[in-house]
């Protein structure tokens, strides 16, 4: 019996995880999505692509929170009224459609980072121009000389910090914006994060505000692209011209080729002169002149050089009186 109990525990597991893999993955979120501090309230909601009968949270390092769910909603929420240290950290959800059947694949994750202001905010510096021009690079600097810390540089209206930088002791940490632009204009806050508490921060300090304005264009690169496009200009329109010449004089030359050809091809042969034969009535034989003349047909040929001239054939036949 042992191995027909294995047997159907392994296949039991297989129908389970084939089942699993086959459910959608969830979705979680974080309301508020940044500034909670200890003490005050947070929500993480888990969004559910199909109904399912059992949520559950899950905070790594920490234990699982289950909850049932109603099945016409798409969403399970989970609340912290008052926050503490321990709440801080990061989750990712899953759900169960029944409990014959395998748990969803987990969310992605989501960091609950917790404000603690019994720290102090740190100092900033602006170290170059406050209005400076498109391309300049800016120097940002965040101090704090207590706690070994993790600098954060932020930027006013984005949620996520923008830049980071992790040290073993108090410090400065220097951040520099490369070749600025007019969209990097705005005010920069700095926060950290204890030695030890990598999701608990202190409050963001004092800002600094940037000002990017664009760089006006040296003078005469108006000029210098005006005359850029007329020597395009000028340059198509003589390429066009050149080409047009280029076919005309081929044709020119085709035709003339044509023609040559047609003046050396010969002409048809010239038509032998032929005899004409002329008869009288054999009532008047008897007193009869007989001529023989030849035909001469015009010729399109220049003339030759006269040839000798030839005695003409007369044929006369008289009768007078009865005698030859």
């Amino acid at each position: 019996m042992a191995p027909m109990a294995v047997a159907l525990i392994l296949g039991w597991w297989l129908v389970t995880a084939s089942s699993a893999q086959q459910l959608p993955r969830p979705s979680l979120s974080l309301h508020p999505s940044q500034g909670v501090s200890l003490g005050g309230a947070v929500t993480l909601r888990c969004h559910l692509p199909r109904l399912a009968a059992w949520v559950e949270l899950y905070q790594e390092g920490g234990w699982p929170y289950k909850k049932g769910k109603e099945k016409e909603k798409d969403a399970a929420e989970f609340s912290f009224v008052s926050t503490q240290r321990e709440h801080a950290g990061r989750y990712r959800c899953q759900y169960r459609v029944s409990w014959s059947v395998g748990a969803s694949e987990k969310s992605d994750p989501v960091e609950l980072v917790l404000t603690d202001r019994s720290f102090p905010p740190p100092g900033i510096s602006l170290h170059s121009e406050q209005c400076v021009g498109t391309g300049t690079n800016v120097t940002i600097r965040c101090r704090n000389k207590a706690y070994g810390t993790t600098f954060l540089l932020h930027k006013g209206g984005s949620s996520d910090p923008l830049q980071r930088q992790d040290f073993r002791e108090g410090g400065t940490a220097t951040f520099t914006l490369f070749g600025v632009t007019p969209a990097d204009s705005g005010t920069y806050r700095c926060s950290y994060r204890p030695k030890g508490y990598p999701f608990i921060s202190s409050p963001l300090g004092d800002s600094v505000t940037l000002e990017v304005t664009p760089t006006p264009a040296p003078p005469g690169a108006a000029g210098s692209s005006h005359g850029n496009l007329v020597v395009a200009v000028v340059g198509g329109c003589t390429a066009a011209f050149v080409f047009i010449l280029v076919l005309i004089i081929f044709f020119l030359l085709s035709a003339r080729r044509l023609r040559t050809q047609r003046d050396e091809s010969p002409g048809p042969p010239p038509r032998k002169p032929e005899a004409m034969e002329f008869q009288v009535p054999s009532s008047d034989s008897e007193g009869l002149t007989y001529l023989e003349l030849q035909a001469v047909t015009p010729s399109t040929q220049p003339p030759s050089p006269p040839a000798a001239p030839q005695p003409s054939v007369i044929y006369t036949e008289v009768a007078v009186g009865g005698r030859h």
